[in-house]
C-alpha cells in the first residue's frame, strides 16, 4: 500500500472541524504523522473479491451475524462485573468458532472511555488472529452524543434539533457525537431516525426529527454528513451511519411500540420514503429494518421494501441490518415461520444483510445449513458479505482496527460542552408570552416547581448512560438542574424551590402553593420522565393527573406561572394551558439544558426554535399540519384541525414582519424553476434568529390535495432594524407527489406560495408529469 504525507494545513483544519485540533498539536505533531492514502470505490470492491475468494461459508456466514456484548461479559453472581471485563472463553466462542463479523450495544451501564479502548482492543486483537484478518464491526446506540460512554457531551435529542430548523447545528452535534464514539475506538453509530414523527402516542416520536418528511431529510442528510464526513472512506474522527428503521416503523395503528401499521404504498412512497432515499444519496453506510409490519407483512420479511425499493431503485450500497432479535420475531411472534431456520431464510432472501440476533449463535447454524440445503443462496450470502465488508473498509477498520486514545485528547472537552450549549440554545421553543412576562427580571422573586425542576432525566430523556435513562441524575450530577441554573443565574437568594408533585402523583402541593405567596413568578416545570421505546406506551397522552393538579392549585394564588415543558412527545395540557403567563417548550435538551432554560428565561437567550410537529389540544384529534381539506373547520366542526399550536410555530423576544413576496416568474414551464423571495425583517428591540418557512399548497389534484407542505426553510439571524431577503429555488419536483400509479409526478394547475403572513399563486403548465 503506498502512502503519502498529509499537508499540516489540512489535517489542522481537518482537526479543527472535529473539535480536535488544540489538544492533538500538543501531543503529536500533525506534520510528523503519516497515513494510508484513502481507497478508491474500485479499491475496495478489488479487496473485497479477494477475501470473498478465501473465505468459508462458516466465515461468511460469521460476517451477516452480529452478537451483542452482555454475553460476552465476566460474570459474578449472575451479574455483570464492573468496570466491564471480557471473558475471553466466551469471546473465543464468538469470534473464533462462530467467526463473528459485528458486536453491539453496551451491556449494562455506561462505561469509561478508557474501559472501552480496553474492550474494544481485546475483540480486535483476536479478530486479527484469524487467518483473514477480518476486524469486527462494532455498533452502539450514540443516538445524542456518545450517550454509552461515562462523561461524554450529551446533545440534545432528535426531536430538539429538529426545533432549530438548524441543519448546521445538526451536523455540528453529528461531528462531536462522531469524535467522541470513535474516542471509545467504535466505528458505527445507530443513528440517525429518520422515522417520520406523525403519531404523538408513540413513544419514540422524541427520536425523530418531526412529522414533516422534508424537515426529516434536510436534517437527516446533515447529520449523516456530520457523523460520515464528505469522503467515501471516514477518517478516525468520523463514523458509520445508520438509517432508523427503514421504514414505515413510526406509524402503528395503536401508536404503541412495535405493534402492527397499515400504510398503503402510495402512503409509504409519499411521507415514509423520500427522507431516507435523501440519506441513502448522501451516503450512508448502513440502514436497519423496521421492527413492525406494514398491511399484515413483518418488514423483515418484505422483499418489495428491502431488496426492490432500497437496493433496487434506491441503488443502496451499504448493507441492512435486523433490529434486536427481529429474525426470531418472525417465528416467535408475528407467526409467518413455523421455526428460526425458516425465519432465517424468509429474512436473508428478503434482503437482510445482518443478523442483530443478539444473544445466541442459532442465527449462524440456521444459515450455513440453508446455504448447504440450497434455500439460501450463495450469490445471495455473498452479496450480504459484500456489503459487510465494503463498509468496514469504508470505516478504514483493516487500517485502524481500534486506535490511538491520544488522538482524542478534545473528549468532553469544554470547547464540546460549548457546541452543545449553542445548539440547545436554537432548541428552545417559545409557544407564548402573555404581555411579555419573559425575560424574567433578574430581581424577580422566582418559586421553581414541579417534577422537572431538580431532574437530569427528565432534561436528557431515554438513551442516556443506560437504554431508559435511569441514572441521568447520578451519572449527570456534575450537570445543572433547571433549579440549579435557576440559581445561578438569577442569584440563590431570589429563587425558592418546592416540588409539589411527581411526574405520577402529588407530593406537597400545600406547601408549595404557601411558598408561592413570596414570589413574583412562579416556574412550573412539567412534562415526561425519561423512557423509550415499548416501554413508554401510553394508553392517554393526557399531561398527568398530578401536573394539573399542581398547577390548578398554583393558579389559584393569582401569581403568573410560566411552564417550562421537557416531553419527548406533545402531551396534551389544554386543560391547564389557559392558566399559564407564558410557555417554554424545551423538549429533551441533554446535559447543557438547565442552563440553557435559564438563560432563556433571563433573556440571555432570545428562544428561535420552532415546532417540528403539531401539537394536538385533544387526544382524539391528532391531526398533522399536512391534513386533508375534510379535516378542517368547518368540514367537521367537532373534530377538526385545530391543534393548540401548530407546526413551524414559535415566538421571539422580538417581532419579525414579512413583506414584498415575489416570484422571478408565476409559471413554471417543463423543467423549469423559479425563484421565490421575501424580505423579513427585525421590527423589535433585540437581536433574533427566524427560521423562515416556505409553504406550497395545491389547489387541484389528482389525489385530495393537503392543507399545505413545507418546501423550503431558511434559519437567518436580524439585528434590530435589520432586513434581509430570503430567495428559494421552486421547481415542479418540490410541487410534486405520488399518484395512484406509484408514480411521481407534477401536475398542471395553480399552487399556492405561502411565506409567513404573505402568499401569492404561481401557475405549472403542462409537461412531463413523471419525475421518476
Amino acid at each position: 500500500m503506498k502512502y503519502k504525507q498529509i499537508p499540516l494545513a489540512l489535517m489542522m483544519a481537518a482537526m479543527a472541524c472535529s473539535g480536535a485540533y488544540a489538544q492533538a498539536k500538543k501531543a503529536k505533531s500533525p506534520a510528523s504523522q503519516t497515513v494510508a492514502s484513502p481507497l478508491s470505490a474500485a479499491d475496495i470492491e478489488k479487496k473485497i473479491d479477494e477475501l470473498l475468494a478465501k473465505m468459508s461459508l462458516e466465515e461468511k456466514v460469521g460476517q451477516m451475524t452480529q452478537i451483542s456484548i452482555e454475553i460476552l461479559l465476566k460474570t459474578e453472581n449472575g451479574k455483570v462485573v464492573e468496570p466491564h471485563q471480557l471473558d475471553l472463553d466466551k469471546l473465543s466462542e464468538c469470534i473464533r468458532t462462530h467467526k463473528v463479523g459485528s458486536i453491539l450495544n453496551i451491556g449494562g451501564d455506561a462505561q469509561t472511555v478508557a474501559n472501552w479502548q480496553g474492550v474494544i482492543q481485546t475483540i480486535q486483537k483476536m479478530a486479527l488472529e484469524s487467518p483473514n484478518k477480518i476486524p469486527v464491526l462494532y455498533g452502539i446506540d450514540a443516538i445524542h452524543g456518545n450517550n454509552y460512554t461515562a462523561s461524554s457531551v450529551l446533545f440534545p435529542q432528535q426531536i430538539a434539533q429538529a426545533a432549530s430548523f438548524n441543519p448546521q447545528m445538526v451536523k455540528k452535534a453529528a461531528e462531536i457525537t462522531a469524535y467522541e464514539t470513535r474516542a471509545s475506538f467504535t466505528p458505527w453509530t445507530f443513528s440517525p431516525v429518520l422515522d417520520l414523527g406523525r403519531n404523538p402516542i408513540w413513544p419514540r416520536i422524541w427520536e425523530t426529527f418531526g412529522e414533516d418528511p422534508y424537515l426529516v431529510g434536510e436534517l437527516g442528510k446533515a447529520m449523516v454528513k456530520g457523523f460520515q464526513g464528505e469522503n467515501l472512506v471516514t477518517d478516525k474522527f468520523h463514523v458509520a451511519a445508520c438509517l432508523k428503521h427503514y421504514m414505515g416503523y413510526s406509524m402503528p395503528l395503536s401508536g404503541h411500540d412495535r405493534t402492527p401499521a397499515w400504510i398503503p404504498e402510495r402512503e409509504l412512497r409519499e411521507y415514509f420514503l423520500p427522507q431516507f432515499a435523501e440519506a441513502v444519496n448522501a451516503g450512508a453506510k448502513t440502514v436497519m429494518v423496521n421492527s413492525g409490519e406494514i398491511n399484515g407483512v413483518p418488514v423483515h420479511a418484505n422483499k418489495h421494501i428491502l431488496t426492490d425499493i432500497l437496493k433496487g431503485e434506491l441503488n443502496f450500497k451499504g448493507f441492512a441490518v435486523s433490529d434486536w432479535q427481529d429474525i426470531e420475531y418472525l417465528y416467535q411472534r408475528h407467526h409467518v415461520a413455523k421455526d428460526n431456520k425458516e425465519a432465517v431464510m424468509i429474512a436473508i432472501n428478503a434482503g437482510i444483510d445482518m443478523s442483530m440476533v443478539p444473544t445466541d449463535y442459532t442465527f449462524c447454524d440456521a444459515l450455513i445449513e440453508l446455504a448447504k440445503e440450497g434455500k439460501v443462496s450463495m450469490s445471495r450470502i455473498d452479496d450480504a458479505v459484500r456489503r459487510v465488508l465494503r463498509v468496514k473498509f469504508e470505516v478504514d477498520l483493516f487500517n485502524n482496527p481500534a486506535g490511538n486514545a491520544k488522538d482524542y485528547l478534545a473528549f468532553n472537552s469544554a470547547e464540546h460542552s460549548k457546541v452543545n450549549y449553542d445548539v440547545a440554545a436554537e432548541c428552545v421553543a417559545l409557544l407564548k408570552n402573555n404581555n411579555n412576562i419573559l425575560p424574567l427580571s433578574s430581581s424577580s422573586k422566582i418559586l421553581v416547581t414541579g417534577p422537572a425542576a431538580k431532574s437530569m432525566r427528565a432534561l436528557n430523556g431515554g438513551w442516556s448512560r443506560n437504554w431508559q435513562g435511569l441514572n441521568s441524575d447520578e451519572t449527570e450530577a456534575d450537570k445543572n438542574t433547571i433549579l440549579e441554573s435557576m440559581q445561578k443565574t438569577f442569584g440563590a437568594a431570589n429563587v425558592d424551590y418546592s416540588e409539589g408533585a411527581s411526574f405520577t402523583s402529588a407530593t406537597n402541593i400545600q406547601e408549595t402553593v404557601a411558598k408561592a405567596a413570596n414570589a413574583d413568578v412562579i416556574v412550573l416545570c412539567i412534562g415526561e420522565n425519561s423512557y423509550t421505546e415499548t416501554p413508554g406506551n401510553i394508553g392517554d397522552i393526557s399531561i398527568s393527573k398530578s401536573q394539573v393538579e399542581l398547577a390548578k392549585a398554583l393558579a389559584a394564588t393569582g401569581k403568573p406561572i410560566v411552564f417550562v415543558l421537557t416531553e419527548g412527545r406533545p402531551r396534551v395540557l389544554s386543560e391547564i394551558e389557559p392558566l399559564s403567563a407564558a410557555v417554554v417548550h424545551a423538549f429533551l435538551l441533554g446535559n447543557e439544558g438547565g442552563n440553557v432554560i435559564a438563560d432563556v428565561l433571563a433573556g440571555k437567550i432570545n428562544p428561535s426554535g420552532k415546532l417540528p410537529y403539531t401539537y394536538p389540544r385533544s387526544v382524539n384529534s391528532l391531526h398533522n399540519y399536512y391534513h386533508k381539506t375534510t379535516e378542517t373547520l368547518p368540514f367537521d366542526e367537532w373534530a377538526g384541525y385545530n391543534p393548540q399550536w401548530e407546526f413551524g410555530f414559535g415566538l421571539s423576544y422580538t417581532t419579525f414582519k414579512y413583506a414584498n413576496l415575489k416570484v422571478s416568474n408565476n409559471q413554471i414551464g417543463e423543467n423549469g424553476k423559479i425563484t421565490v423571495s421575501v424580505e423579513v425583517s427585525n421590527t423589535g428591540k433585540v437581536a433574533g434568529k427566524e427560521t423562515v418557512l416556505l409553504f406550497a399548497k395545491d389547489l387541484v389534484a389528482s389525489i385530495t390535495p393537503e392543507a399545505k407542505r413545507l418546501r423550503g426553510f431558511e434559519k437567518i439571524a436580524l439585528q434590530p432594524g435589520e432586513t434581509k431577503t430570503v430567495s428559494f429555488e421552486l421547481g415542479r419536483d418540490k410541487l410534486s407527489f405520488i399518484n395512484n400509479e406509484l408514480k411521481r409526478v407534477t401536475e398542471p394547475g395553480e399552487f399556492m406560495i405561502q411565506i409567513g403572513d404573505q402568499k401569492t399563486t404561481i401557475s405549472v403548465l403542462e409537461g412531463t408529469t413523471s419525475n421518476n
